[in-house]
């Protein structure tokens, strides 16, 4: 099966792995690339103490920069959504983490019953509020900061043209709804595959699939859980 990525290039290298070990052949068409701001991660963890919590490891690639400047913080509880998250914070040397399997309203469920006393969140934007709104739902206070940003990159003519020089995907594997929303606002053709051909437009959660136009909803195909894993099972 050929089976479209569209996750930012250092993520869809992993990803297109794991297609292979799996037998299908991944084409990489990456939407977004992250802009790290490391200062203002490391500006956060110095100003705060207590637990830390991510909902993207991008936020733990953002902090893998820092190197001596993390010590000091690598015993602070940490909350990541999903394992793969959670692996990376482990594989940079923190040793206390707990993660949800969930999205973000499941994360914050987690962090309740653990009951820190302070959180910092250090997220990236733009992104789905989930998280902030359960916390705030749930009378936890915390502190945000903002310490990397997904920036949109839209591919050049020579790229799609050798991405699509043997025809057209049988799936599409959509992240978040922001890099959904950039393939649907692409020039076409690309937009327009799913509606030539029986391409899957496979999501990774309920929001995801809703940025997918509504006239492709039967097209949809919705990851159990919130994790490539469970998106991957769907292929």
């Amino acid at each position: 099966m050929r089976v479209l990525v569209t996750r930012p290039a250092h993520s869809a290298t992993r990803t297109a792995q794991r297609l292979r070990d799996m037998g299908h052949e991944p084409l990489l068409l990456p939407l977004r690339q992250p802009l790290h701001d490391s200062d203002a991660a490391a500006d956060a963890l110095a100003t705060t103490s207590g637990a830390i919590a991510v909902t993207s490891a991008e936020a733990i690639r953002v902090l893998s920069a820092l190197g001596e400047q993390l010590h000091p913080h690598l015993a602070r509880p940490l909350f990541a959504v999903g394992e793969t998250t959670a692996e990376e914070a482990r594989n940079l040397g923190f040793r206390s983490i707990a993660s949800s399997q969930g999205n973000g309203r499941d994360l914050a469920d987690l962090v309740a019953a653990e009951k820190p006393v302070t959180l910092l969140y250090l997220a990236g934007t733009p992104r789905a509020e989930t998280f902030e709104r359960r916390l705030r739902e749930l009378n936890i206070h915390f502190s945000v900061a903002e310490c990397y940003r997904m920036q949109p990159t839209v591919p050049d003519s020579a790229e799609i043209d050798a991405i699509f020089a043997n025809g057209y995907p049988d799936a599409i594997l959509f992240y978040s709804r922001q890099t959904t929303e950039d393939f649907f606002r692409l020039p076409e053709p690309l937009p327009a595959l799913p509606k030539q051909s029986a391409i899957r437009l496979l999501c990774l959660s309920e929001a995801v699939a809703e940025a997918v136009p509504a006239a492709l909803k039967k097209s949809v195909e919705i990851s159990p859980m919130a994790d490539e894993k469970s998106l991957l099972s769907l292929l």
